[in-house]
């Protein structure tokens, strides 16, 4: 594909041994990135890291740092500065959901006999705090520690995971519905901050994919089949299945390349026409 523009630069992925990031880092990989594949998990970064150089023959690192910190963050940055030179691209993956701050009632039915524990009171305000924080703080800092590099050679592109739940906020799952929101919004706010350097800011929001966060919500832990949550989101999605890590691929590469030059402050839905859908 020409126009990328993408061979030998450096980007730094949080979340880098997850499922859809780790795709997303053999995605850029195979462009010739240099990848730096980010987790709190250090052997699983480092297995990743291995899995692109065995595969793809260009240089990754993993590396352990959390992104809540941003002392970790800047002593990892260091590193990497050492390793492979000054970053050109970022991409914010980090996040996911809990069980702390998801409700087990879709709605309160307001009847006499409801436990209102199961509903939003029930609802324990540390989970709520760990997955905003999760979600939007740890985008929030490693792009105030990274995007310095950026800055400084006036090009480069941030792109942040958001997630389709950021438009229409889903059932049970307050949390990280508010958090993909403000990954929106902070995507447009940092797009216009530096709109004029040369840096850009987009995401991505992915459709429904089956993910360790979300398993325990779609599929049926005894009968291994989907749940009545996971049978809602097949009717409401007019392709009829989840979307699969590498159909974000794609859209991530368009973003970081020259093919986007003029593209700053959007988010791309990547979700099986989910959003077009009124279910009828």
């Amino acid at each position: 594909m020409n126009g990328l523009n993408l061979k030998d630069k450096v980007a730094v992925i949080t979340g880098g041994a997850g499922i859809i990031c780790s795709t997303l880092s053999k995605s850029l990989a195979a462009q010739g990135v240099k990848t730096v594949i980010l987790d709190l998990n250090k052997d699983a970064a480092i297995k990743v890291a291995k899995e692109i150089e065995t595969e793809f023959k260009t240089p990754s690192i993993g590396l352990s740092a959390n992104v809540l910190d941003k002392a970790s963050l800047e002593a990892v940055k260091k590193e990497i500065n050492d390793k492979f030179g000054t970053i050109d691209i970022l991409v914010n993956g980090a996040g996911g959901n809990s069980p702390a701050a998801t409700t087990k009632n879709e709605i309160i039915e307001g009847t006499s006999t409801e436990n209102l524990e199961d509903t939003f009171f029930g609802l324990k305000i540390e989970g709520f705090d760990k997955v905003f924080d999760l979600n939007f703080k740890g985008t929030v800092l490693p792009s105030m520690v990274f995007g310095t590099d950026l800055i400084g050679k006036k090009s480069g592109s941030i792109v942040n995971i958001s997630s389709m739940n950021s438009y229409r906020p889903l059932t049970k799952i307050p949390a990280y519905s508010a958090a993909k929101a403000a990954i929106n919004n902070f995507t447009q706010w940092l797009a216009v901050h530096f709109a004029k350097t040369g840096v850009r800011v987009n995401a991505i929001a992915p459709g429904f994919l089956l993910t360790n966060q979300n398993r325990f919500l779609l599929i049926d832990e005894k009968s291994g089949g989907m749940t009545p949550r996971g049978n809602k989101i097949i009717n409401g999605t007019p392709m009829g299945r989840y979307v699969v890590p590498e159909e974000l691929s794609g859209t991530l590469i368009y973003l970081v390349s020259d093919l986007s030059k003029a593209v700053t402050g959007i988010v791309i839905p990547v979700d099986g026409g989910f959003s077009a859908y009124s279910g009828v």
